[in-house]
């Protein structure tokens, strides 16, 4: 099951600063379990996108470089009190997340 995401979006006049904490392991596939010798196999996510009133405002795609429980920050013009963000990830094993928040 996917942790949680915590999203702030702060509104200063029509600029809207968004910063997302994903809580995600970001496995590599490139490490080796320490007590066993094996390789831990790969699980990143692979697919984010971010939408402003169910617009999509940035869609990425991440690969295994991206550090453990990524940070993601990014502004946004025209946006006003009570838009609504969202926020959607899907990783390398096929789980999904999504998280909204108001615009305050």
């Amino acid at each position: 099951m996917a942790e949680p995401m915590k999203i702030r979006a702060q509104l200063s006049g029509d600029l809207l600063a968004i910063k997302v904490l994903i809580g995600h392991i970001m496995e590599t596939g490139q490490r080796k379990d320490p007590r066993t010798g094996q390789l831990i196999p790969a699980h990143f996510i692979k697919h984010l996108s971010v939408g402003l009133n169910g617009k999509t405002v940035i869609a990425a795609q991440w690969g295994g470089a991206i550090s453990k429980d990524p940070f993601l920050g990014l502004k946004v013009k025209g946006a006003k009190a009570g838009d609504k963000v969202s926020v959607h990830w899907e990783d390398s094993k096929g789980e999904k997340s999504s998280a909204e928040a108001t615009v305050g």
